[in-house]
């Protein structure tokens, strides 16, 4: 069974930002899938399949060290 969950996130403002978030986040274990909604200037959406439920200080952690902010689910 896979979760879905969303988020938003800013800071992003090009496919570079959008792959730093991606890799980072499928970094994860359980992550299958990472879709990124991309809002330049404003908050994008991420979206997140995993395997497994994930801690939201892991993804938190993983957006920090790609160089972006975590501002809340979705």
């Amino acid at each position: 069974m896979s979760t879905a969950l969303t988020y938003a996130v800013t800071g992003l403002t090009c496919e570079h930002c959008v792959r730093a978030v991606t890799d980072e986040l499928t970094a994860l274990p359980g992550v299958r899938d990472v879709g990124v909604d991309l809002v330049v200037g404003g908050t994008s959406i991420v979206r997140v399949v995993s395997d497994v439920a994930l801690a939201d200080s892991a993804v938190r952690d993983a957006i920090d060290e790609a160089g972006y902010t975590l501002v809340g689910t979705t």
